[in-house]
């Protein structure tokens, strides 16, 4: 139901303020605290439709699978910080799925604004999911803090908060010899790799859920 002001009909088409003390700034803040996740699980990845299926999106990739298994409700576009979100529920608990929409150098921006707003602590409620060229394809590997390796968007994370953060690492495979790492990663994967990175994406739900339960 649309959030509505009482009073004089009249008075209120005049715009009398006294009667709506509630600004549609504070409304807007009211409804995103309806809901304080108790964990942030956020993937990295670069926005648009020409960076689908690359490699460099496997963060992104992860969350749909969350999505798919504790997603409740749509996708929201959230200016406030810069990404879009999905509230879900792991048992009891309640999470935020993220994917930061300031392309990938600026990933730490959008995650220190979310924890920040929420009052979370990111050594205890945050998970990133990340690809890794360090890691062979189709493998993944869970640790709760480490340094950023050569991954940009690991690095403007662990700028902005600190190295003491969980992240699943998603492995990619090295870049063949021939090509620039960069181009690596932006390129779209092959029918086998998709094939061999989803073996490491289909293990994410049950990561995070043991995390959640403190069994990790």
């Amino acid at each position: 139901m649309p959030f509505q002001c009482r009073g004089n009909r009249a008075q209120h088409d005049a715009g009398h303020s006294t009667l709506c003390p509630y600004s549609a700034h504070s409304v807007f803040l009211a409804t995103l605290a309806v809901m304080k996740p108790h964990l942030l699980l956020v993937g990295l990845g670069n926005p648009g439709a020409s960076y689908d299926r690359t490699r460099h999106n496997a963060g992104f990739a992860a969350l749909d699978s969350l999505s798919e298994n504790f997603g409740e409700g749509e996708w929201k576009p959230m200016q406030k910080f810069n990404a879009v979100t999905q509230e879900g529920r792991i048992v009891t608990a309640p999470i935020l799925l993220v994917k930061p929409q300031t392309y990938m150098n600026l990933s730490g921006d959008s995650i220190v604004k979310l924890l920040r707003f929420y009052k979370l602590d990111a050594a205890k409620q945050l998970i990133v999911f990340t690809d890794d060229v360090d890691l062979p394809l189709g493998t993944i590997r869970f640790r709760e803090k480490g340094g950023p390796g050569t991954h940009n968007g690991m690095k403007s994370i662990v700028d902005s908060i600190g190295e003491g953060f969980a992240r699943i690492r998603l492995g990619i495979g090295p870049q063949p010899k021939s090509k620039d790492l960069a181009a690596w990663v932006l390129s779209k994967m092959t029918a086998a790799d998709a094939k061999s990175l989803k073996i490491a994406i289909d293990q994410t739900p049950e990561i995070v859920r043991k995390f959640v339960l403190g069994e990790a």
